[in-house]
């Protein structure tokens, strides 16, 4: 477990100029840990992991309701009235929770689809959402999955644009973006599974998933 201003000095450390923190059905303020940020050269970008229709998805600068968004009706409600950005993340992964068909059924909805850190160099679920990406013509994003702090740095995204919130999501929305990611070795990545495991056993206050998203000096 790591705390929000941990995950931004050591955001800050790795030389990351912004970070997209989305907890899990919860939006979280980040009033209080702008002024932090800032002082370490991180630009924060509010965002939330949702279950949509028991689907996980990533909502990145709305500046509300995203809480509120339980259907896909309800998602393309928000996109009309609200300028963020909607990721698939680990839309293929073996999981209830990952899109798969949905993704197909409501592409409209998505600007872009997530290469995530969690795979191994013998297996990679990411492969179909890259093939899926690529007939659609949406933009892939590379993604830590930060539940672990260690977690950070394997897999990121390097967005062509000005170090601003705003103007990173537009640029990934256009494609302005490239994937940088390592993968885990096979016994890597199985420790880390297994830590991931321990850690969702212990109590906490909040759950995270983050996304560091940085942007070329």
């Amino acid at each position: 477990m790591h705390s929000t201003t941990e995950l931004i000095d050591r955001a800050a450390a790795l030389g990351f100029d912004a970070v997209a923190i989305t907890l899990h059905e919860k939006q979280l303020d980040l009033s209080p840990h702008r002024p932090h940020a800032e002082r370490c050269g991180v630009v924060l970008i509010p965002g939330i992991e949702r279950t949509i229709e028991g689907k996980h998805v990533l909502l990145l600068n709305f500046s509300r309701g995203t809480e509120q968004v339980r259907t896909f009706a309800d998602l393309a409600e928000l996109r009309a009235v609200e300028p963020g950005l909607v990721i698939a993340p680990h839309a293929f992964f073996p999981s209830r929770s990952c899109l798969r068909g949905k993704l197909e059924a409501h592409a409209e909805l998505f600007d872009a689809v997530e290469w995530n850190a969690m795979y191994s160099t013998r297996l990679n679920f990411n492969i179909a959402a890259e093939r899926w990406a690529r007939a659609h013509g949406k933009p892939l994003v590379g993604n830590g999955d930060v539940h672990l702090l260690e977690q950070l740095g394997t897999t990121y995204s390097l967005v062509d644009a000005k170090p601003d919130a705003d103007a990173i999501c537009e640029a990934i929305r256009h494609g302005r973006v490239e994937v940088v990611t390592t993968p885990h070795s096979d016994v890597g990545a199985a420790w880390l599974f297994a830590k991931l495991f321990v850690s969702t056993k212990i109590p906490r206050e909040w759950g995270t998933r983050r996304a560091p998203v940085p942007n070329p000096a």
